[in-house]
């Protein structure tokens, strides 16, 4: 890795901090704390759609499909990776993560998958302009719980 330009320990903890904070409003299905940690106009990719432009098409067409209908979403802080311009102002953060699925039936099934986050820093500090989040390969598609959104 020391070819790679890897955080500093500072911005390493900022950025595995933001993962267990993102993760938590994920398990609660909290989009209103969510939404400030990302661009409004941030660029994603998803399971249900290829680019999606912006924050709340991203809601309605990925969210939406996921955080409600999956559980115990959480990034693996301590396999995650921070990489960082050296003018700290653009990061990348590469983060595995897992949740639980349910199939139609009810029952569960692990739901791994890998993230990678682009992380712009500005005058108001770091937002995320890009995400991609990902499922494992031959990980099933869809879950079917049916959790209510606590907040949009």
């Amino acid at each position: 890795m020391a070819d790679l330009p890897t955080a500093d320990a500072a911005t390493r903890d900022y950025f595995i901090r933001w993962l267990d904070i993102f993760a938590g409003y994920v398990r609660e299905v909290d989009y209103a704390s969510a939404r400030p940690l990302f661009h409004p106009d941030t660029l994603a990719f998803g399971t249900f759609t290829n680019v999606i432009p912006g924050l709340q098409a991203w809601i309605d067409t990925q969210w939406d499909n996921v955080w409600p209908k999956t559980a115990d979403f959480r990034f693996d802080l301590a396999g995650s990776f921070v990489l960082a311009s050296d003018d700290a102002t653009m990061a990348v953060v590469i983060a595995p993560w897992d949740s639980t699925g349910f199939h139609e039936d009810g029952s569960l099934y692990a739901r791994p998958g890998r993230a990678t986050m682009v992380f712009h820093r500005g005058a108001e500090g770091w937002i995320c302009v890009h995400s991609h989040m990902s499922l494992n390969r031959g990980v099933p598609q869809r879950s079917f719980a049916d959790r209510p959104v606590k907040a949009r």
